[in-house]
């Protein structure tokens, strides 16, 4: 349900520098102290996720440690139907390198301040975010929506600790399908790369088809350089050892001169041998 727009014409939203808007927040109806969160539209360049949209997506700052992803979604839902609403320790790429994994196995959460960005399904939420007039508080805990903080939030998170076996059993298989099938996938492709380079050690080099007109090149850059190191070892292969007089006379000093250092090495040990059986009656 959107906000009146009628019964607050009177107040002016409050714009900081950053081009963030100051939305004011209270935890109760009866609470007497304000907390500020800042928002602002999410344009980032190199941002080109779908998760993410350019046009739907708010970016808020200094999101307290009592408002999770559902609180907060309840709280902006107000200006807007929302999509979804992902909430981190700092502001980041939406591309995570590691895999996804079950809150199980996933390390506990740091308790704080948080930031946040909330996908609404239509653009205009975003203007009715920027417009909101910042002496109206958005209140955090209803009876529609109670929020537990303290003694009664620390129940509940023990309470919600505890997993069933079967529950968990579930989520462990599930987990090692998908490894057992990553693992199938990187097998097969490394015996088609294993496969490819054979074929390319035969002299064979694939070429693939570029647009009409285009002339056909190697498969790769990797291809190239297996290539020319293959053609470096043929080349060494070739050359003849200890062919030249000079060569052959080269080694032998080499060889000497390794003798003379083993042979030196040798008495040092012996020496240090008969040193440590010395009798020493004092």
């Amino acid at each position: 349900m959107a906000l009146s727009t009628k019964k607050h014409a009177h107040s002016q939203p409050c714009i900081i520098p950053g081009g963030f808007t100051v939305i004011s927040i209270q935890f109760s109806s009866d609470s007497g102290t304000h907390h500020s969160l800042y928002a602002k539209e999410h344009k980032v360049r190199e941002e080109k996720s779908a998760r993410r949209p350019l046009d739907r997506t708010l970016f808020v700052l200094n999101i307290p440690p009592y408002c999770s992803e559902g609180v907060v979604k309840d709280l902006f839902s107000q200006f807007g139907a929302v999509d979804s609403v992902e909430l981190r320790d700092h502001p980041g790429s939406s591309q995570d390198s590691e895999p996804k994994l079950s809150k199980i196995f996933r390390p506990a959460e740091k308790q704080g301040f948080k930031v946040g960005y909330i996908i609404f399904r239509k653009s205009s939420s975003l203007t009715a975010v920027k417009s909101h007039p910042h002496d109206v508080p958005l209140v955090v805990c209803t009876e529609q929506r109670p929020v537990k903080t303290g003694v009664q939030k620390w129940i509940q998170q023990y309470t919600e600790s505890f997993i069933l076996p079967e529950k968990l059993q579930e989520i462990v298989d599930a987990f090692m399908q998908n490894y057992d099938k990553s693992k199938e996938e990187e097998a097969e492709r490394q015996k088609q790369e294993a496969e490819q380079q054979a074929e390319e050690e035969d002299g064979w080099v694939k070429v693939t088809r570029g647009h009409k007109g285009a002339k056909a090149r190697p498969h790769s850059e990797a291809a190239d350089q297996r290539t020319l190191q293959r053609e470096k070892r043929k080349n060494k292969k070739k050359e003849l050892l200890n062919f030249y007089t000079w060569q052959h006379r080269n080694t032998q000093k080499e060889h000497i001169a390794q003798l003379r250092k083993k042979f030196e090495e040798d008495k040092q040990r012996i020496a240090l041998l008969r040193a440590q059986r010395k009798f020493r009656p004092y």
